[in-house]
């Protein structure tokens, strides 16, 4: 509700025009009472000097010149008059239009007030420079307040309303409606590679913190480090991608199946706004937006176990934009950076020398034995089976404890060098406690599913097949079982800042003899953290439609970040 001072000042101005227009009115009126007095006077004069005297023809027409100007004197203030009239009374209904504006806003306010609106500040954001100043993004949230139902498609062109984990408003991105600093502004003006060596120094020199909200400690290296480094990636990373390349090789990727992480991430790299820029020269890092798997559906000869037509493609196109841009040649592709998932991501950068060495390699085949993956320079990539792009968090969760009576379980074909031994030692019913098949039996799937499976199971087996990677590895933190990692030489996604220790256990593969032994020996306390530490973990592995921070798609980026300025020397800071 209004005070009185607020509404008094326009009803005195209101009063004030009124007043004004009948004074002006009544000027009018009476001005056009004297010119009709004297036309009719000077009438009179002219019938009778017409009829009593001889005509006097110059002063008559003097006389009606005077008359005929005194007309258009009088034609003209009455125009004046009706104009101002006009302009004043849209003047009126633009006030009253902003009154009743700010009196709607007013209730807003009180209806906001009536439902107990709250500010709501996230963590502080530590300025550059400016280690004494706090700058914090602030969004206003109701308590408890329905989100609308959310119209998404992966596509672009159905909708589906549908969608896991989005009924309830939570948390924003930094990103919206945030206003940067001027200290933050200033950084993102520095040139890009100014911009990566002021990073490295922030986050080498990191200030200690034990906790973060939205974040869990222990399953991070050094908490402290991974959040610095987010911050900074969050307020400075920008990403060209090459618009270069005809689908469906380019721009476009499966969003089903096991290979399904490299085309979650390019579909969301291409949407996003936050990180991506449309001019080059203002780019940290660049982005070869290719699919291994459309490449290997498209290049290779089934039978001809040739992969050479897939590097000659690539190393092609590498060619083709190293000489269209400036951007490759000034680093030799050190800050360029490409995702593939496919077990022959590793292979199709071989026939390209900068490719192969220099490039930031997302690689779910991220096998360091055969020498091209390199450990610390390119990113292990999650391998993610998406069994409903329109649902990719469908089934989510697991049984508590108490309901996984199965110790260990496996199911999957017998290929690679790993899961025959297995089978060898485990399989055929050797023990009760230890779920081991080559394919899950119909008779048995009847009664229990595998992903039924996997929810009531203690500890969830993740073989390597023809390569390292494995995506029971991901489906296992999804059903919050903890999984058992068999594959030498593979490293683990994230390990440049998440501690697998504390989630999951890794048995060499010269162990699967003692598989049972090993997981026996893990004190129940200790399983029981472990577990529960899946279920902490399970939101850096999530693929959301609309990414939120800390997902599946931010961690992917960050980790390409954070190693990017690993490679920076320190002679450089």
């Amino acid at each position: 509700m209004h005070s009185s001072s607020q509404i008094i000042p326009v009803q005195y101005h209101l009063e004030t025009r009124d007043g004004v227009l009948r004074l002006w009115s009544l000027g009018v009126v009476q001005m056009q009472k004297a010119f009709q007095h004297t036309a009719s006077i000077l009438l009179r004069e002219l019938l009778r000097r017409c009829f009593g005297y001889k005509v006097d023809w110059r002063r008559l027409f003097l006389l009606m010149t005077v008359l005929a100007v005194s007309g258009i004197i009088s034609q003209i203030l009455v125009l004046s008059y009706l104009s101002h009239s006009w302009f004043l009374s849209h003047e009126t209904d633009s006030s009253y239009r902003s009154l009743s504006s700010i009196i709607q806003s007013n209730k807003f306010i009180k209806e906001a007030r009536r439902q107990q609106i709250q500010i709501i500040l996230p963590n502080p954001f530590l300025l550059p420079k400016s280690s004494n100043k706090l700058v914090q993004s602030v969004s206003v949230e109701p308590d408890k307040v329905e989100a609308q139902p959310t119209n998404y498609s992966i596509n672009g062109s159905v909708k589906d309303k549908k969608l896991a984990d989005t009924t309830k408003i939570t948390t924003s991105s930094p990103s919206d409606g945030f206003v940067p600093s001027y200290d933050q502004r200033r950084i993102r003006l520095l040139p890009p590679n100014e911009a990566l060596v002021y990073a490295k120094k922030e986050v080498d020199h990191a200030p200690s913190v034990s906790e973060v909200p939205d974040l869990y400690a222990p399953l991070f290296r050094n908490i402290s480090v991974f959040k610095r480094s987010y911050e900074l990636m969050e307020a400075i990373l920008k990403v060209y991608i090459y618009p270069d390349g005809t689908r469906p090789i380019f721009h476009k990727s499966s969003l089903k199946g096991i290979y399904a992480s490299e085309g979650w991430f390019m579909k969301l790299m291409e949407e996003n706004k936050q990180f991506l820029t449309k001019d080059p020269e203002k780019a940290h890092l660049f982005y070869l937006p290719y699919s291994a798997r459309q490449m290997a559906l498209k290049l290779y000869v089934p039978g001809s176990h040739d992969l050479k037509p897939l590097s000659i493609f690539l190393r092609d196109y590498v060619n083709k934009i190293a000489a269209k841009y400036p951007f490759w040649n000034r680093t030799h592709g050190s800050d360029h950076f490409l995702v593939a998932c496919h077990d022959w991501g590793p292979y199709t950068v071989s026939g390209h020398k900068e490719l192969h060495r220099n490039t930031i390699k997302a690689l779910c085949n991220a096998d360091v034995s055969e020498r091209i993956f390199i450990a610390g320079r390119d990113v292990s990539l999650p391998e993610t089976t998406i069994r409903a792009p329109k649902k990719p968090l469908r089934y989510l969760g697991g049984n508590r404890v108490s309901l996984r009576p199965i110790l260990a379980f496996f199911a999957g074909n017998m290929h690679g060098r790993v899961r025959p031994t297995l089978l060898k030692y485990w399989g055929d019913h050797v023990d009760a406690e230890m779920k081991i098949y080559k394919r899950l039996p119909l008779r048995v799937a009847r009664k229990m599913n595998y992903i039924q499976h996997m929810k009531s199971s203690k500890y969830c087996i993740c073989p390597m097949g023809f390569e390292v990677n494995s995506p029971r590895i991901v489906e296992a933190i999804y059903y919050e079982c903890v999984p058992v990692i068999i594959a030498d030489n593979f490293v683990l996604p994230f390990s440049e800042v998440l501690d697998w220790s504390v989630f999951s256990v890794v048995v060499a593969e010269k162990d699967i003899p003692n598989l049972k032994d090993i997981l026996l020996s893990i004190p129940m306390t200790k399983y029981l953290t472990m577990q529960n530490n899946v279920k902490m973990v399970q939101k850096h592995f999530l693929w959301n439609p609309r990414p939120i921070r800390y997902d599946l798609f931010h961690m992917i980026l960050h980790s390409i970040w954070f190693n990017k300025l690993n490679q920076i020397q320190t002679s450089e800071i």
